[in-house]
């Protein structure tokens, strides 16, 4: 009894010996959110533990790694953005009322005797227009968006971008859609006129406050225009409904790892078709004044943990407008698009900037 019983432990220890080296054997995959990550050291299992690369894992969720090799010390920064929860919905809304009041264009001819326009403007704009802004165009007509023609007509709003400028205000930037019956039939555009709203959030409802009207345009082009830094950036028509975040920056000593030296403001361009649970290659500007971008030359701070700094891609007379270096380090899906658009030297200056 007693050996047989030996016999069955010896196998029974044998077995699992084998198991535990085929375990130790097999390779050890890294899944971020959903996602199997390559890295350019394999991980593995020893002694209990899961040994992986800080770099690839930290840099995978968004934090950047600095490795001081004089104290032999690992220092991993979370990036602090100025995004809040629940701002892809606020937008969803604002976009939404945008689209709505951009419907009723058609039916406020501005062509109807003074009286019978007032009424009209407040059953098609009411709820959707500042009260304040409302009763502007009721005394002045003229610069109320409307039907001007009997043919072509305004048909919808195409939003072309869609800025938060603060908490609780948003600047929208889009295209007046006219068509005529030709248009209607057979498809196609009559007429496009350039329109900017502001809207905000009154008493718990998102209202339009402002609204400037363009001269019309013939050219299809989609161009992003920064008033506040003084540059543009040409996009191509799949970019149409883009939005902007607003991000920010940070440069560190390289005497001190860890101590923020220099910061400043990140525009990131980004693609309408953009998820969370799927993201795309944005497009991100770095904007330095110019003597950040002297000290940050000079090695006085530098930006992320690649050995090479930004890319200037132009400047003013007041900032310096730069690409990340390895912006594109995940390869998201569209990483090749915006590369080719790079190519193209989208980002313009304005030179009389100051």
């Amino acid at each position: 009894m007693n050996k047989k019983l030996l016999v069955f432990t010896f196998v029974l220890l044998l077995t699992l010996s084998v198991i535990a080296a085929a375990q130790a054997l097999a390779p050890v995959k890294i899944v971020v959110n959903g996602t199997e990550l390559e890295t350019d050291v394999a991980p593995v299992l020893k002694q209990g533990r899961v040994l992986a690369p800080v770099r690839a894992i930290a840099e995978k969720l968004g934090a950047e790694v600095i490795w001081d090799g004089e104290r032999n010390t690992v220092y991993i920064n979370t990036v602090k953005t100025e995004g809040k929860a629940g701002e892809e919905d606020t937008g969803a809304e604002v976009a939404a009322l945008v689209e709505t009041f951009g419907s009723r264009l058609q039916r406020v001819s501005l062509l109807a005797p003074e009286e019978i326009l007032v009424q009209i403007l407040e059953e098609n704009y009411g709820g959707l227009v500042a009260p304040r802004l409302l009763a502007e165009w009721s005394r002045e007509p003229a610069r109320a968006p409307g039907r001007q023609l009997s043919s072509p007509w305004p048909e919808r709003i195409e939003i072309l971008a869609l800025e938060q400028t603060a908490p609780e205000s948003y600047r929208v930037k889009g295209e007046i859609i006219e068509v005529t019956s030709v248009e209607l039939a057979e498809g196609g555009i009559a007429a496009r006129r350039p329109i900017t709203l502001v809207v905000e959030k009154e008493e718990d409802s998102w209202l339009i406050t402002a609204v400037t009207l363009g001269e019309y345009a013939e050219t299809n082009a989609i161009v992003y225009n920064n008033d506040q830094y003084g540059f543009s950036f040409a996009l191509p028509e799949g970019w149409a409904g883009y939005t902007i975040v607003a991000e920010e920056w940070e440069g560190f000593d390289p005497e001190a790892p860890g101590a923020a030296a220099a910061q400043g403001p990140t525009i990131i361009i980004r693609h309408p078709q953009w998820k969370a649970e799927k993201p795309r290659q944005d497009i991100p500007i770095l904007v330095f004044t110019h003597a950040q971008w002297e000290a940050m030359e000079e090695g006085k701070f530098h930006i992320g943990a690649a050995p090479i700094g930004p890319r200037e891609l132009d400047r003013n007379g007041k900032y310096v407008f730069a690409l990340p270096a390895r912006y594109n380090f995940a390869f998201p899906e569209g990483y090749e698009e915006v590369e080719a658009i790079l190519e193209t030297n989208p980002l313009q200056a304005n030179e009389n900037y100051i």
